[in-house]
């Protein structure tokens, strides 16, 4: 047998020329959910309800993984699972699972002027069917105490007036700028699933993979010194922004293909960031060259989902008018945006210092590593 020889992620047998690399990724992969894969997820997620009662019960957490392999049909479990351990170059870290779930409108009602207005009942089956989905990957859905105070497993996103100017999920009337969720964590999520349950507006959701750029060049390698801040977001914006002098690198790991924890509203735009001038330069020029890469061709529509690795791949939206949508060139009302988050962990052990006594599942880190006070 030939020996094997290794160049990037190429592997070719000694006598043979390596294969040209693939082309880095520019958009997420699309994936069209057959009608029957859909109706089989609506039975599943009925079923769980019956037995279990709750997507949080905490025999159903703890077997999530068996459920997700035995339950969720087989090209969808296949795709997570595969999803959840490439790495690669060629890995955009984005799947959009278009018409994966039936929502109905009507039962579903209008939408509330908050999230912290909103029936959890409603919202039931469309939880059993996301915590499936980050079982395959296999990870445990968490929740953090920076989001909501814990808040539960599931997060109805919904445009609030009187958030509209934030950068926030509850805002509308400014673009959200991109960004890999929780920045200011050392744990924060692995994955995240977005649901969308309406979306009238028809707001464009964007997308940013550190897998497009053709290669690490030389401002981006200076990307990995630990020499950049990130405050909290504006959801704590009467909080003291600066709590500790925590100075941590943008890009990591692998040093050809690394992750990245980055925020552009607030590493970038805060002006309380306290960035130096050099670190203020550095993210800049980055800046400039990944806006280049921003994928926003996709629109989400009623039981889309996108499954983000959150440390592949930022995320935001556009700026909208929450509840005008335009029909004829006119604008006319509609039932605002809502949408579905989960967030989950592959690993809860190495954490554990970071999780609630009572509780592996919800994640009390704070700032970098600073426990929250509850």
């Amino acid at each position: 047998m030939q020996p094997m020889q290794f160049q990037g992620n190429q592997t070719y047998l000694a006598d043979e020329k390596p294969l040209m690399p693939a082309p880095a990724p520019r958009a997420p992969q699309l994936i069209d959910i057959k009608f029957e894969e859909k109706m089989a997820l609506m039975k599943v997620a009925r079923q769980l309800a019956d037995e279990f009662g709750h997507y949080e019960d905490p025999t159903y957490i703890q077997t999530l993984h068996l459920y997700a392999y035995q339950l969720l049909p087989q090209r969808i479990a296949r795709l997570l699972t595969h999803f959840g351990s490439d790495f690669s170059a060629s890995q955009y870290g984005a799947l959009v699972l278009r018409g994966l779930v039936e929502v109905d409108q009507e039962k579903l009602g209008p939408t509330p002027p908050s999230w912290k207005a909103y029936d959890p009942e409603k919202l039931l089956l469309y939880g059993f069917i996301c915590s499936l989905l980050h079982g395959a990957v296999p990870a445990k859905p968490v929740q953090y105490y920076v989001q909501r105070k814990g808040g539960g497993l599931l997060h109805p996103i919904i445009p609030d007036e009187s958030m509209s100017m934030s950068q926030t999920g509850s805002g509308s009337k400014t673009d959200l700028f991109v960004h890999t969720e929780d920045a200011f964590l050392f744990n924060q999520a692995d994955f995240l699933s977005f649901l969308y349950l309406r979306n009238e507006e028809q707001v464009q959701s964007t997308l940013y993979s550190i897998r497009s750029h053709p290669a690490i060049n030389a401002n981006m390698e200076q990307l990995f010194r630990p020499i950049f801040r990130c405050p909290k977001d504006a959801n704590f914006k009467d909080e003291k922004v600066a709590e500790a002098d925590v100075m941590t690198s943008i890009l990591y790991g692998n040093r050809q293909t690394p992750f990245i924890r980055f925020d552009a509203a607030e590493q970038l735009y805060n002006a309380d960031a306290g960035q130096s001038p050099e670190a203020l330069e550095i993210l800049s020029r980055f800046w400039t060259e990944a806006k280049d890469y921003i994928y926003n061709d996709f629109i989400p529509q009623s039981g889309d989902l996108v499954f983000v690795n959150n440390h592949l791949c930022a995320h935001g939206r556009s700026a909208f008018k929450a509840g005008m949508k335009q029909v004829d060139g006119q604008w006319v009302k509609c039932e605002r945006r809502q949408m579905l988050r989960m967030m989950s962990k592959t690993n809860l052990l190495q954490i554990r210092e970071m999780t609630h006594p009572d509780n592996p599942y919800f994640i009390i880190e704070d700032h970098y590593g600073k426990i929250a006070k509850f």
